[in-house]
This record gives C-alpha cells, structure tokens and sequence, in this order.
C-alpha cells in the first residue's frame, strides 16, 4: 500500500510535533511525504501535478496542527482547487473511489478542552466533519483520526514515541 501524507503547517520550520512527524514519515519507503507550504510558497497550486499524487497512492493522509478548530487555510485552498467536479467528484468523478482517508491532526491545548462541557464545546470529531463529507462525496473511507492534544508540553521523548506511533497507525489496517 502506497500512502500520500500531505502535511499543511505554514510554519514548519518553527514546528516541534509536525516536523518530527514528517521527519520520520520520510523514513518509510511506502509512504510519500509531500509538504504544501514547501511546495508552494506563492500559494499557486499545481493541479495536475496533485492529482497525479492523489491517483499514485492508496491512503491519503491529511497532517496539520489544528488551527481555529480546522486545518491551516492552504490547505483549504488546495480542496477547493484539487478535489474538482468530474475528476473527484460527480457522476464522471471517480478518481478517489475506494481510497482510505485520514487525518493527523496536532492540537496545542489539552484534550479536556475538547469534550462537551469543555472549553471549545466540541470534540475533535465533530470539528472535522467537514472532512469526513469531503471523504464520502470523493467515494474515500474515512479512518478514525489520529490525534494529539497537549502537544505543547510534550517532552522531547513524547515527541519522538508521537511520531513512532504515527508511523504505525498510517500503515495499520483498519
């Protein structure tokens, strides 16, 4: 199984969890590591270019810190202009078809914020139901999240355990 991780963090390079997670994604050969904000730094989407990494793997993977109770904003822009009308969707759009989906999501704050009763007032999964739509209009199956809160008081070794468990999960079957 070939596996497309699409990390969106528009400031990786300050990242502690993100780019330890992609770090060691990139050490797997069946998994390709592909970085949006890397890739386009004038925010121009190469559309052909994506859709061709959509059709070459097996599990896409959307990996992002949780930013407003979403993903980053080019992340976004890249559904918006990728997943198009008779190519992911529609009665002609079957190019995801049977695919599996799933996010990787980081969250700063503790998980206690997201619960009913908490904080935010929401859980993880019911801020991510657009995704999870966006998976059954395109024909993906979508996979039970994985997800860490709290990240920011991770210790160098949570760190470390975080990204192995990543790398896990992605490969698991589900």
């Amino acid at each position: 199984m070939k596996l497309l991780d699409i990390v969106a963090h528009p400031h990786l390079e300050q990242s502690v969890i993100n780019k330890a997670w992609m770090n060691r994604l990139q050490r797997e050969p069946q998994i390709t590591v592909h970085d949006l904000y890397g890739t386009y730094p004038n925010k121009i989407i190469d559309v052909a270019k994506e859709q061709q990494l959509l059709t070459e793997h097996d599990r896409i993977v959307f990996q992002f810190p949780m930013y407003w109770y979403s993903s980053p904003s080019l992340l976004k822009e890249w559904q918006d202009v990728v997943l198009t009308h008779g190519w992911a969707y529609g009665s002609n759009g079957t190019e995801l078809r049977g695919k599996d989906f799933l996010l990787a999501i980081s969250i700063g704050g503790s998980g206690n914020n997201y619960q009913a009763g908490g904080a935010n007032q929401f859980s993880v999964s019911e801020l991510v139901k657009p995704f999870q739509a966006m998976a059954n209009l395109t024909g993906m199956r979508f996979l039970p999240i994985f997800q860490k809160t709290g990240v920011n008081l991770f210790s160098n070794k949570e760190v470390r355990q975080s990204a192995d468990e990543l790398a896990a999960y992605l490969k698991a079957e589900h």
